[in-house]
Formats: C-alpha cells, structure tokens, sequence
C-alpha cells in the first residue's frame, strides 16, 4: 500500500463502496514541504451528500439493533486494522498534513485508543429506573441514538478528531456521513473508509464526501442529518449554529482558542521553558489548544523569554521526512501570511522579535515576541503559527485578569512550584481545560475535552460525556394496570 492507493483515488466512499462522485471536479493532495500532488481525491457532490445520507439511514436502522458485544467487535477490529496500517498512515499524515513523525505515530495510536474506549462505551448502562407518582407504573430514562451524524473536521488532526466522533458516535447505535477538511481528504476521510472496509465494517455505517463549502452546506441542512458535529474555526462554526439553529437541529461544535500559559515568579525555569516551548510550538503551533499567549510574572521574565528563545532557536525547521527535524511546513500559503502579517503588525506597534520570523516559504520560524500589548491583534487573535507573545505582568491577580480577557475559553495551564497556589488560580480560570505544571496541548480519550465562550458551543467529547453527546433521552413508562380517566 501507498500513499497513491488506487482504492481511494478520485473517490468518495458511500455505502460501504469506494465509487466515482457525481461530478467531475477533484482535488489534488499536496505534500506539504514539497508541493508535490501525490494523489487526487475526488470532490463530492451534493447528490453524493444525499446517497450517503441514504445509506448511512438504512444502515443506522440495523446497526442499533445490534447488541453492544457485536458493535464492540467490530470497533475492536477497525482498532486492529488500523495500527496494521501505521507504517503507511504515518507516511501519509507526514505528506498530507505537513507534521514530524512524532506526530502522526501520536494521532494514529490516539485514534486507535478513541476506537477501543468507544468499544468500553457500547456496554455502559442506556438508562435508568425513575420513581413515579402513578401506582404499578414503570417510569424508565432511556438513551437512543441521535440517528446520523453529520461530521466536519479540519486539517491540523485530521485522523483523530475524526475519530473522535465516529468512534462514540457509531458505539452508541448512529451511523456517520463524514466530510473531512479539502486539505487533508485523504488520512481525514478517504483512507479511514479504507480501514472501515478492510476490517469488514458494516456498509453505511461511515460515508465519506470529500469536498468543499457546498458539500459542507449540504450535509449540515440535509433533514436526514439529526445532529452536526463540527471541528474547526469560530468563524465557520457561528455560520453552521446559525443554520442547525434555525432547521432546529443538534449541534456540537469544537472551536478555537486563545490560550494562556500562566508563568509565576516560582515556576522552575527550565521546566518552565521547555513546557512553552511545546506549548507554543509543537505541530507548527497549528492546533486550537497551543498557547497563544505567553503571560509572565515580572520577577522571572527575562530569564524565561531567554530561555524559551534557546529553546526555539534550537529547533531544526525542515521536511518533516528527515528525523532530525522538528518543525515541518505551514499547511498552506494563505496561513503562512496570516501569520506574518499579525508579526508585523505587532513590531510595527512597538512590539520586538526576540528569535524566529517568517523566514522561508513554506516554513515559520518558531519565533518569541516581546514587548506585547494586550490591544495587539497578535494578543487577541488565534494566532495558529508558531509564535509565542509574552506579555509581562506584576501580581497573580493581574495574570488571572490578562487570561481571562479573551472570548475564547479553551484551555489554560499555569506553571509553579506550588501546587496549592496552581490550584486556586486554575479554578479561576474561565476554560473548559485547565492544567497545572503542564503544556496547553493534552488529550486524552476519557477527558471531557471542549471549551466556553467562543471556543464551542454544545457538550464534551471524551469518556462518559459522548453519552450526552450521540444520544437523545427518551421517557418510556409501561402501566401496571387499566388506566382510568375521566373521560
């Protein structure tokens, strides 16, 4: 198997079928460092988002009268397919996404383990006994599936936020009809429809339409979709409430962030140095949970910015092919100018490059900022680059006070050396994630990962919150006798 794989190419995946779209039009897959297209996807249709939502409505239908031991089989068995498959997966996630190897062995065993928790979730307990008012009723709370999902995931994780969702969602009796991102349709979509039926999954279980804002639009108003889970920007996220909103139709949606990593005049230096750096830079800082904001207590920070700037000068920038690298491309020329354009206009209001910059298409420097302002664009925009601002400040309350200016409410960590004084500022940070002494970026399978404010909207995912997420509750009572009323 290659990354040119015949099965996937020019396709979209419906009813458990790799196949032709019903247009022309497709798209070709760069890799990332060397612009090469190694592949082409096809682009679907909205024709091709209907037949998918067909097949993934009779295929639900059946799936739901499984038991849960034969739906954990069969999860447990895409599991094994999958990291089966890691040599050419990783291959893959390196081209298409523009990430070290490090990174795509993470997203293939954190996909694996979304698979086998969700085999866990098929057995958990679907309801409950309720007391009740009436004699001889039976009151019960029942959990049902939703009945098809509709998912939406981006490009910078494009094989684990997808599972993410397939994998709870298809645990607890739904079916999935998946468009992944235009810029990685291959390991977000094409070839885990590939797992699918190579470990002999259900057809129509998992329906995969490439394509772009028009299959996207159709998938979320299709009235065969009952819930919409979308992953990515705030932007597109407000433009998908507003749709599902008004179709009243369930909606989740994991978007993006702002973070702060707290520094206090404590903190161990090098331990604190090494978790910025990470926090900021990892993945190209391309990711909703990096740290965009740098917020240090004054006593410590010119020891922290210069140990966090060692830190990324250090830091070999190249073809993520070559091990010895750390940072691959940017995933794309327009967010590469973004980019810099937040930079420059961060120096041109006063602010200074301590290390880093643009430096040479397609890649970014990991760079460290300083002399931030807290009205810079740099400061209050979701930067998605490898650029860490530091903004200096005096006590802890003013830190809180910076952190928690943001619309955004994803995650935050803070660094000290006590945990007692770690803990209260946490607890008074406005995130949905909180860590201490700890990177920004963590996930684990059984977390409620999301966030407030601008940065979701809807519930977790992770361990028991997927049960509030691809299920409805329903009331069932059985009378115990002949019902009397008055007429």
């Amino acid at each position: 198997m290659t990354t040119q794989d015949p099965r996937w190419q020019q396709n979209v995946f419906v009813g458990g079928q790799f196949r032709r779209p019903a247009g022309a039009a497709a798209i070709g897959v760069r890799d990332k460092a060397s612009d090469e297209v190694f592949a082409t996807a096809g682009l679907a249709e909205p024709a091709d988002v209907d037949d998918a939502v067909e097949a993934a409505t009779a295929a639900q239908q059946v799936w739901a009268q499984r038991t849960y031991a034969e739906r954990a089989e069969v999860l447990r068995r895409i599991a094994a397919t999958l990291i089966d498959r890691r040599p050419y997966l990783r291959e893959l996630l390196i081209r298409e996404t523009g990430c070290i190897a490090g990174k795509a062995d993470y997203e293939i065993s954190a996909a694996a383990s979304e698979l086998m928790e969700a085999a866990a979730l098929a057995s958990r307990p679907s309801g409950e006994v309720l007391a009740s008012n009436h004699a001889g009723r039976l009151s019960l709370s029942e959990r049902v599936p939703v009945g098809v999902v509709g998912v939406i995931t981006p490009w910078n994780f494009p094989l684990v936020l997808g599972m993410r969702v397939i994998a709870p969602a298809l645990a607890l009796g739904n079916a999935v009809v998946l468009k992944p991102s235009p810029e990685t349709p291959i390991s977000g979509g094409l070839a885990i429809a590939d797992v699918f039926a190579a470990a002999d999954a259900p057809a129509g279980l998992l329906n995969v339409v490439p394509g772009e804002e028009k299959t996207g639009r159709r998938l979320v108003e299709h009235p065969g979709i009952a819930m919409v889970h979308f992953t990515g920007s705030t932007k597109v996220g407000r433009e998908i409430a507003a749709t599902a909103g008004a179709l009243l139709k369930k909606v989740s949606l994991e978007l993006g962030g702002n973070n702060a990593l707290l520094v206090l005049d404590d903190a161990e230096l090098e331990q604190a140095t090494m978790i910025g750096a990470w926090s900021s830079f990892h993945y190209q800082g391309q990711t909703c949970i990096t740290a965009g904001r740098h917020i240090v207590r004054r006593e410590i920070a010119d020891a922290y910015v210069a140990g966090l700037s060692a830190r990324a000068a250090a830091i070999i920038v190249g073809n993520p092919l070559d091990p010895a690298v750390g940072l691959g491309p940017m995933i794309n020329a327009r967010q590469r100018a973004r980019a810099a354009e937040l930079l420059a206009d961060a120096v041109a209001e006063g602010a200074r490059i301590v290390t880093g910059g643009p430096g040479t298409a397609p890649y970014f420097e990991p760079t460290v900022v300083v002399g931030v302002t807290e009205r810079m664009r740099l400061w209050t925009e979701e930067i998605f680059a490898p650029i860490a601002p530091v903004l200096v400040v005096d006590d802890d309350a003013e830190a809180l006070r910076v952190a928690n200016d943001t619309g955004y409410g994803l995650v935050d960590s803070v660094l000290t050396a006590d945990l007692a004084r770690g803990l209260a500022i946490a607890r008074q940070l406005s995130a949905g994630m909180v860590h201490v002494n700890d990177a920004t970026p963590q996930d684990e399978a059984l977390a409620p990962f999301g966030g407030t404010g601008q940065s979701g909207l809807g519930g977790r995912a992770g361990g028991d919150s997927n049960l509030d997420e691809f299920t409805e509750r329903r009331w069932l009572t059985v009378a115990g006798g002949p019902a009397h009323y008055p007429y």
